[in-house]
């Protein structure tokens, strides 16, 4: 079932994260962070893989030490094409090495990592390898002077935090940037946004941070994330959960499904289910689920236990279950098959694959 409305997106100028374009018209992208120790080269290689498979576009490595630099250079040779953002606080040394190690952009506050030489040089490194920055201000490390002016953080502070650091790189006749301003208190991060979003024309990279677990965070990062999205504001996420990175890729993209901003993989169309199902909604959708994580390609499957809701959301699905005696299958939109319970996800998974893969032959014909 397709929606009628369109969100109209903010116009933004457009940066390139290595092959990855941010802002103007490209597609929202969608991030997350590495949390193993960036020393660790296997590790952290093998997680930036996994989060890859699961339909990341940019990755973000934290870059502490110089040792930590040297490993990043590593890692980026060890993973290609994927685009690397290195994490940068303080120490402008660590941003240089990064730069020169192939990052696809340095995430620093230019107001933090030391005296104006220390900006020029790290500002004059980036241009010169054509590396963007992003500069990122979160309501836990605001300066001291702000904490002091405001009280406590605040929607006013975070925007006048990141105008300082703005400031400073168009003092310097930098441009290539993107601008993030989190909190973990929702409003506070959507007034924030709000309120830059009509400050400046760079790209806008959206989180909540410090969210919470994996269900909260997925939550509290939904509404806010949601909210700005909805209103156009918003041209890379991630979600920043206490769980497995991969788990933030999963959720941007249910986010981004949502709102028919971005469409990737299987959307299960699923009952909360109730007693007059006649097969186990949960298990089958969950069953369904793992056996289609590799599958990249967009396609609506409605998976409904009974007849009151099933045959609707079935004929307007490319693949639909309708709980019965037996159970309907739906294929474009009418009954082609009936299934046995012991039978249903395996048939359903059948008839998805085969659908998607007479897509993929009618596209390479055509």
């Amino acid at each position: 079932m397709q929606s009628q409305h369109k969100v109209q997106r903010r116009k933004s100028r457009k940066i390139m994260v290595g092959r990855v374009a941010v802002g103007g018209d490209a597609p929202i992208s969608v991030q997350t962070m590495t949390n193993t120790d960036t020393e660790d080269v296997a590790a952290t290689v093998a997680q930036i893989k996994a989060c890859q498979k699961a339909g990341a576009d940019i990755v973000r490595v934290s870059v502490p030490t110089l040792a930590a630099a040297a490993a990043f250079r590593e890692i980026k040779k060890q993973v290609g094409y994927m685009p690397l953002i290195a994490d940068i606080h303080f120490n402008y040394k660590c941003a240089i090495a990064a730069a020169e190690g192939g990052a696809d952009c340095l995430r620093i506050n230019p107001g933090n990592i030391g005296g104006e030489k220390k900006v020029n040089e790290v500002i004059a490194c980036a241009r010169h390898h054509g590396v963007p920055i992003r500069i990122g201000v979160n309501a836990g490390s605001l300066e001291a002077d702000l904490q002091e002016k405001y009280g406590e953080p605040n929607a006013d502070a975070l925007v006048e935090s990141a105008l300082r650091h703005i400031e400073i790189l168009k003092r310097h006749n930098f441009e290539d940037f993107k601008v993030s301003l989190k909190a973990s208190e929702v409003f506070m991060t959507v007034f924030a946004y709000r309120k830059l979003a009509q400050l400046i024309d760079q790209p806008l990279h959206l989180g909540i941070t410090e969210a919470g677990g994996a269900r909260a965070g997925a939550v509290k990062s939904a509404i806010g994330l949601g909210m700005l999205l909805a209103e156009g504001i918003g041209d890379t996420i991630r979600v920043s959960l206490a769980a497995d990175p991969v788990e933030e890729v999963k959720v941007g993209w249910d986010i981004l499904k949502s709102l028919h901003l971005r469409q990737r993989g299987i959307n299960l169309i699923a009952c909360p289910s109730c007693s007059r199902q006649n097969f186990d909604v949960v298990k089958a959708v969950a069953e369904l689920e793992r056996r289609f994580e590799d599958i990249d390609e967009p396609l609506d499957v409605a998976v409904i236990g009974c007849v009151v809701n099933g045959p609707g959301e079935s004929r307007e699905a490319a693949v639909g279950v309708a709980g019965g005696y037996p159970n309907s299958i739906y294929v474009d939109g009418s009954i082609q098959h009936k299934a046995r319970n012991d039978e249903l996800v395996d048939k359903l998974e059948k008839l998805v694959r085969e659908k998607i893969a007479a897509r993929r032959a009618a596209k390479t014909e055509g």
